[in-house]
């Protein structure tokens, strides 16, 4: 069976199977606690308390920082580039995947299978996608907060047309209870797609703000100085595309008054960079 843990703002899940417990990502702001989860459930059904396995879901510290408590025997499994990532960033706390894949595997585990799936960088260059199709649960870390708008930058994500296209990937499994990484509750596939509703308005307004924003009046303001210019129309065009998006969340969507410019900055030089909306070129 699936157990889902949180301490109201990091998530981890562990399954428990007729040959060990399975532990998907370690967060060590749950730590220990982590560990008294695992023998509590154990104890309470009477099955085997000894994590056998640990996958990482991506490389990231806040929610790998804790896999060093458990036993250096434990098989860890991860993305091909989570253990790159792992070894280049040597970090005692975080021992390197022994195995890795490349686009899929599925694992069987006690009688329990487990899929993983990489789709591309989205978050981070390895963050990969966990189903267990016996349970109806899906885990993607860093993608969608349930009920909750995402922090700085597209919840620091690092490829912003990977990130828009994770929840699509997502909603194409069959899954009932969703885990985030994040916040203090499951999500549900109505909080994937309101994120991708949320997501598409903010790509939508960005759009019409590089149409719209003239960027001459800053350049004339701060003259030789080009970078003040250039931060001026920038920041104009992020405060013009997230102001409707804003309007239309807030209330909806826990912290999209706080953390939506943020993210609308980063989607609108997504735009910009990754798919050449806007450029022009000198004639």
């Amino acid at each position: 069976m699936p157990y889902w843990v949180t301490d109201g703002t990091y998530q981890s899940a562990f399954l428990t199977t007729s040959d060990g417990v399975v532990l998907f990502d370690a967060p060590p702001t749950i730590g220990h606690n982590l560990r008294r989860a695992v023998d509590e459930i154990a104890a309470a059904n009477g099955v085997m308390n000894k994590v056998s396995h640990l996958i990482y879901s991506h490389h990231h510290a806040d929610h790998g920082g804790g896999s060093s408590l458990f036993d250096k025997n434990v098989t860890r499994i991860g993305h091909e580039e989570t253990r790159r990532l792992l070894l280049r960033d040597d970090d005692q706390a975080r021992p390197p995947n022994e195995e890795t894949f490349q686009d899929r595997r599925t694992l069987e585990i006690g009688g329990e299978r487990i899929d993983l799936a990489w789709h591309g960088p989205n978050h981070s260059p390895d963050n990969i996608l966990i189903h267990l199709p016996d349970h109806d649960t899906l885990m993607l870390i860093d993608i969608v907060n349930p009920g909750w708008a995402p922090i700085y930058t597209s919840n620091l994500s690092e490829d912003i047309p990977g990130y828009v296209e994770a929840p699509a990937n997502a909603l194409a499994y069959s899954w009932k209870h969703f885990i985030g990484g994040h916040n203090g509750r499951l999500g549900t596939r109505a909080d994937v797609t309101l994120h991708q509703q949320y997501m598409v308005d903010i790509a939508d307004s960005s759009r019409k703000a590089i149409d719209t924003v003239d960027p001459t009046a800053y350049f004339q303001k701060y003259g030789e100085n080009m970078w003040a210019a250039v931060k001026g129309y920038l920041d104009e065009v992020t405060r013009v595309a997230a102001a409707p998006v804003i309007e239309k969340y807030t209330g909806v969507i826990a912290a999209a008054d706080v953390y939506t410019e943020s993210t609308t900055f980063w989607v609108m030089e997504s735009i910009r960079l990754d798919l050449g909306y806007g450029s022009q070129v000198h004639p």
